[in-house]
C-alpha cells in the first residue's frame, strides 16, 4: 500500500510524517514521524534540504506516492508559489517550492508528486481527514496560537479564492482600530491571538504565558485580559458562522488547549449571533491537534485535485 508524506513548515520547527492512505472505512493514520528544529535565518536552500532529508529518512523501505507540505504564509491560485511568508526571508516572495523541493529530492534520488497548502488550510483538511470533522462537508478550523489561523471547508473542499487568500479569519474585523503586522487594523489576530493577549498582560504586570494567565483569569486585571481575547474570538466566530452557515465550527492550537475555553467562547459568541444560528452553533476542540496539518497536508491531493 502506498503511503503519502505530510510536512508542516513552522519559524521555530518542522514536523513531518508518514501518512498512510485511508482505508475503506478508516481514517489515515501516522506511522512514523520526525521533528527537528527550523534551520536558523530560515532560508531556501537549508530549509529544502532539511525537508529533503526528513522525507527520505521517513521513505526508507516505504513507497511514498505524494509529499504535501504546509507552508505558513500566503500562496497563489495555483498552489505553486508562495506568495509571502510573513517571518520568512524574501527569498520566498515567489517562490517555486515544489520545483526547489523536487531538486532537493533529487539530489537524493527521490521523487514523489508535490503540493502545497497553506499551514491552516492543511489544520483545517486534516480535522476533515481523520478528526472531529470526519464525514462534514461544511466546517471552519480556527488556530489559536501565535497568531490566529483559519481554515474553510466548504461542499467537502477547501475555500482557495480567486486569489488563493480566502479564509484569513485572522483578519476579520471585529472593531477598533488597533494596528495588526498585515497592515490593516482592528483584526480579530490582534486582540484575540496569543501575542495580542500577552502584550496586554504583560503591560499589567502579569505571566505572558497564556497557559499561566489562564488559571489566574479570577483575578480581576487578568480576567481583563483574557475577556478582550474572548470577546475577539467570539466576534469572529459569530461573523463566519452568518457567513457561512457551517455544520460545525472548530477551535485547534495551543491556547484551544485551556481547560473551559470552548464553553467560554459559546458563551461569548450566543449574543452575537442572530436567533436561528444561535441554534445551530456547534463549536468543538480539535481532535488532532498539532498533528492535523500533517494530516492534512498529506492528503491535499485528495480534497482539492
Amino acid at each position: 500500500m502506498s503511503v503519502r508524506i505530510g510536512i508542516d513548515l513552522g519559524g521555530h520547527t518542522l514536523t513531518a510524517a508518514l501518512v498512510s492512505d485511508a482505508r475503506a472505512g478508516a481514517p489515515p493514520e501516522i506511522a512514523r514521524m520526525e521533528t527537528r528544529t527550523t534551520p536558523e535565518g530560515r532560508g531556501v536552500v537549508d530549509i529544502m534540504d532539511a525537508m529533503a532529508d526528513i522525507a527520505a529518512r521517513l521513505a526508507e523501505g516505504a513507497d511514498v506516492s505524494f509529499i504535501g507540505v504546509a507552508i505558513p504564509g500566503m500562496l497563489d491560485s495555483d498552489r505553486r508559489h508562495s506568495r509571502r511568508l510573513p517571518n520568512f526571508p524574501a527569498e520566498w516572495n515567489d517562490l517555486d517550492v515544489p520545483g526547489a523541493l523536487g531538486e532537493a529530492l533529487a539530489a537524493r534520488h527521490m521523487a514523489a508528486g508535490i503540493n502545497i497548502e497553506n499551514d491552516a488550510n492543511c489544520y483545517a483538511l486534516g480535522e476533515g481527514r481523520a478528526g472531529e470533522a470526519i464525514g462534514a462537508e461544511n466546517f471552519v478550523v480556527f488556530t489559536m496560537g501565535t497568531g490566529i489561523g483559519c481554515g474553510i471547508v466548504t461542499g467537502g473542499r477547501l475555500l482557495t479564492g480567486a486569489h488563493g487568500m480566502a479564509g484569513e479569519g485572522g483578519h476579520l474585523v471585529v472593531g477598533g482600530s488597533a494596528p495588526c503586522g498585515c497592515g490593516g487594523m482592528g483584526h480579530s489576530e490582534t486582540l484575540a491571538a496569543a501575542d495580542g493577549t500577552s502584550a496586554r498582560a504583560l503591560s499589567k504586570g502579569l505571566p505572558a504565558d497564556f497557559s499561566e494567565l489562564w488559571a489566574m483569569r479570577e483575578n480581576p486585571d487578568a480576567g481583563e485580559v483574557i475577556e478582550t481575547t474572548l470577546d475577539a474570538m467570539a466576534r469572529a466566530i459569530a461573523s463566519v458562522c452568518h457567513m457561512l452557515d457551517p455544520e460545525m465550527v472548530i477551535i485547534g492550537g495551543g491556547m484551544s488547549r485551556a481547560a473551559g475555553i470552548k464553553e467560554a467562547l459559546r458563551e461569548r459568541a450566543i449574543p452575537y449571533l442572530s436567533r436561528p444560528f444561535k441554534e445551530t452553533l456547534d463549536l468543538r476542540i480539535s481532535r488532532l491537534g498539532n498533528v492535523a496539518a500533517l494530516y492534512g497536508a498529506a492528503g491535499i491531493s485528495l480534497i482539492n485535485p
